[in-house]
């Protein structure tokens, strides 16, 4: 309370009293004990009333003893069992837990880990992942300031998740507790496996594999990888104490499309005590590049055969030259290549128009404009009957697919016909035109997209020019001939907007995050916050058929089917409310990553250890920890004043005591006939 309030209270005790004074006791004639009681009761009124203006601030201390934290986390995860360590995990636990000299001196939180960590003192050992950096990250989250110790009882072996050693606070010591057998086994496995989740089909991919070895001896081993019954890939390799780790490249042939499952094994003439990690099952979708091209032309050019050869230079890519008239049906075709398009090809703009066939444009001199405005309305073409040579600048700002400049400003001109190209909608130039090295801004190869369709625009013939030119310059056509393939690829893949995309991966590792987004589009491609999706996931091989709910997140629709035994499973999400169906399948591959290890991981829970100046103990020194913990002067408990301050305004008593006083005083004077 401070002097100005103490001061205000004395002067209000005055004038309660003097207050009282004068009504009952100045110029009384009768001085009776009624007088006196009702002077008290109006000094009571007054003074209550004065006090609540004030409302001066009444401060309570009071001390409590807090005790620094002990966290003990427990290893929940399967290969504590795998290890046949969790019975002495839970030995070791109990002791720590229930040592009252612990308990006395500190305040004792336990918690278990596996992928997640949670609050608990009960353990299973059926954990599918271990992550030690989230561990890390919750203690520095919930004790953010506290001078804590942390007892970790695991194998430190983690499977998810950054290096744990610097996850934790420097600061803030760490004692882990080493759990399993610390025996060096002869040991080789599959540490890691490498490999993209796509390949072109005929073509080759690569695969990057890390194999370790523990053992005291020097040993030979062979490494392959196989499908089904054929070998792919095979490989002796060699260890010794010195050499314990080894990285094999190989390139295996995607030959079939769809998915593809491969198994990679490494096996030696030495007896493992853990076989489980010397093999691993990795998946890669092939896919069927497989496309056929239109190449529609009403007159003979050079250009088609550049075009033709060029386009066919990938093995997954199929040309066939037509007249106008021979293009009956684009339903076979990925792509259509109008070149020089004149009145003739109204049915194969029609064609493929109705079809959504993306089309490449090429002109020339030979090219009716007129028709073509028609057709189309990205470009505005406004040209004479002179001819005219364009030379190419490349477009560096170019972003709607990967593309390097090959010498295109070398290259020979181009011949059109002269007038002016205006740019309407969404288009992207590649190359500009130029004439005589002066900048016109007008596209020579152009690229547009509309409502999900993709044309490109190749303004000007004698393109075979060009790709001669390439060969000159790079004794080669490989640089052109990939230059005309990344077009093709950009017309040929789908754009096209669905009102239902599901997102999946083609094979799940067992253990893994097994989830499946969604996302529904209205007619305006808005997300629909108001779609139902349900998803219907069958086992190929036991027919056993579940079907879940996709619960609806920030931005997506989502389901969680962790727990999904290893097979081949197909699916289908619904749109209740229209019945728009996705259809597709995955694979879960049998790979249990926490059955990989045969030791604990006693070199990283010492690095642990070391930088956070804590110590490392096995079970049978569980004894010393504790001695280490009660006599380590870095833990004392801490008395600490918490001081409450109270205005006298939320003490509503007092007014409920200046409102009796008042009542009171009306009462007595009513009774003793004083009003």
């Amino acid at each position: 309370m401070t002097t100005s309030a103490l001061l205000l209270i004395i002067l209000s005790l005055g004038i309660a009293a003097g207050l009282s004074y004068y009504q009952y006791f100045y110029k009384a004639k009768n001085l009776s004990n009624v007088y006196r009681f009702l002077a008290f009761l109006r000094f009571v009124a007054i003074f209550s009333v004065l006090l609540l203006l004030i409302n001066p601030v009444i401060t309570h201390k009071s001390f409590e003893v807090v005790k620094s934290p002990l966290i003990l986390a427990v290893d929940n995860s399967s290969s504590i069992a795998d290890l046949k360590a969790d019975a002495s995990v839970k030995e070791v636990y109990e002791k720590l837990s229930s040592n009252a000299a612990l308990r006395d001196k500190f305040d004792v939180q336990t918690y278990k880990f596996d992928q997640e960590v949670s609050v608990s003192n009960a353990f299973d050992f059926k954990g599918k992942q271990t992550n030690l950096e989230q561990l890390a990250k919750n203690i520095k989250s919930v004790y953010r300031s506290a001078n804590r110790a942390a007892v970790i009882i695991t194998d430190g072996n983690q499977t998810i998740g950054n290096d744990y050693v610097y996850s934790f606070d420097a600061e803030q010591a760490v004692y882990p507790v080493a759990v399993g057998d610390t025996t060096t086994f002869l040991d080789l496995r599959i540490a890691e496996l490498n490999v993209n989740k796509y390949a072109f089909h005929k073509n080759k991919f690569p695969a990057e594999i890390f194999l370790n070895y523990s053992g005291n001896k020097n040993i030979s081993a062979n490494f392959k990888i196989v499908q089904g019954n054929n070998t792919l890939f095979t490989q002796q390799v060699s260890f010794s104490p010195e050499k314990k780790s080894m990285v094999i490249q190989a390139l295996l042939p995607a030959e079939q499309p769809g998915l593809q499952v491969y198994k990679a094994i490494v096996t030696s003439a030495e007896k493992e005590k853990n076989s489980y990690n010397n093999t691993k099952n990795f998946a890669v979708e092939v896919l069927d590049q497989k496309t056929n091209v239109a190449l529609v032309s009403a007159i003979n050019h050079p250009d088609l055969g550049a075009l033709k050869r060029s386009i066919e230079t990938n093995p997954q890519r199929k040309v066939r030259v037509l007249k106008p008239s021979e293009l009956s049906a684009t339903d076979q075709y990925n792509l259509v290549i109008a070149y020089q398009p004149t009145a003739d090809f109204k049915p194969v703009f029609d064609a493929a128009h109705r079809a959504g066939i993306n089309m490449m444009i090429v002109t020339g001199v030979n090219t009716d404009y007129s028709f073509l405005n028609q057709q189309q309305s990205n470009l505005v073409f406004k040209m004479s009957g002179q001819r005219e040579d364009y030379t190419a600048d490349f477009d560096a700002g170019f972003n709607w697919f990967s593309i390097e400049n090959i010498g295109f400003e070398q290259f020979p001109p181009l011949q059109n016909a002269f007038g002016t190209i205006t740019v309407n909608g969404n288009v992207s130039t590649l190359l500009s035109a130029k004439i005589r090295n002066i900048d016109i801004e007008m596209p020579l190869l152009a690229f547009a997209e509309n409502q999900g369709k993709r044309t490109a625009y190749w303004l000007g013939e004698n393109a075979w020019k060009w790709r001669l030119q390439s060969h000159v310059d790079n004794k080669s056509f490989e640089k052109y001939d990939v230059f005309v393939d990344k077009m093709v690829q950009y017309l040929t893949s789908n754009n096209a907007r669905k009102s239902l995309v599901v997102n999946h991966e083609r094979f799940y590792n067992s253990g893994d995050a097994l989830e499946i987004t969604a996302q529904y589009f209205n007619k305006n491609y808005e997300p629909d916050e108001q779609a139902r999706l349900t998803i219907q996931v069958v086992n190929k091989n036991t027919k056993q058929t579940k079907k879940y709910d996709l619960l609806k997140t920030n931005n997506a629709f989502k389901v969680n089917l962790d727990g999904l035994s290893a097979g081949q499973y197909s699916f289908s999400v619904k749109e209740l409310n229209t019945n728009t169906v996705y259809n597709g399948t995955f694979e879960v591959l049998d790979f249990d990553i926490e059955k990989q290890f045969v030791n604990p991981d006693l070199n990283q829970l010492k690095q642990l250890a070391a930088q956070t100046k804590g110590q490392v103990y096995v079970p049978n020194q569980v004894d010393a920890l504790v001695k280490s913990l009660l006599e380590n002067p870095k833990y004392q408990a801490i008395e600490k004043a918490i001081v409450r301050k109270t205005p006298l305004i939320d003490w509503v008593w007092l007014l409920v005591i200046a409102a009796l006083a008042l009542a009171t005083e009306w009462f007595t004077r009513k009774y003793n006939g004083l009003l």
